[in-house]
């Protein structure tokens, strides 16, 4: 079952409920004050790519690590911001520091391969810029949301929230 909320100023937050689960699953939550100024920053990530995505993942409201597209240069076509920032958090700080408490953002909503890598690592929130739908008038996408990959992995518990400064990442594309 999917419920779509529409907050105070047009702020969408979507979040799958989990027909009889109450811990695990995608759980709607609201955009929260500091979201902004990571989004930025992912955003930031995002301007230095040849293909504009960028992700960092923040804990305890430290920025651990960063990462931007890198598919081309890297001729890796699983390099995304996402999986460029989850590869080097993970390098530095290991497997257990990424599970709870961390925040990951990213200036488009994640892919399916992205989205699965950080149900994978149990990164506990997701905060996206720009949604599936918006990214698909610039660019291919497979339309399925981050909620729609969550809501498959009742085992896990995700937080999600997005879009967040959308505009200024759909600037990006050019």
């Amino acid at each position: 079952m999917h419920r779509r909320t529409v907050l105070q100023g047009g702020m969408t937050l979507i979040a799958t409920a989990m027909a009889g689960s109450g811990k695990a699953g995608a759980r709607q939550t609201a955009v929260l004050p500091d979201d902004e100024v990571f989004m930025k920053l992912a955003i930031e990530e995002a301007a230095k790519a040849e293909f504009p995505f960028g992700a960092v993942i923040v804990k305890n409201g430290e920025v651990m690590a960063r990462g931007h597209n890198r598919t081309r240069a890297d001729k890796d076509p699983t390099a995304h911001g996402e999986m460029v920032a989850i590869r080097a958090f993970l390098s530095a700080h290991g497997p257990d520091a990424l599970e709870g408490n961390t925040t990951l953002y990213t200036s488009g909503e994640p892919c399916c391969m992205c989205m699965g890598a950080i149900l994978w690592c149990g990164i506990g929130r997701l905060v996206y810029a720009a949604s599936v739908e918006q990214l698909s008038t610039k660019i291919g996408q497979i339309m399925l949301s981050a909620e729609d990959v969550a809501s498959k992995a009742p085992f896990v518990s995700i937080d999600i929230a997005g879009p967040v400064l959308e505009e200024d990442a759909m600037k990006l594309f050019k």
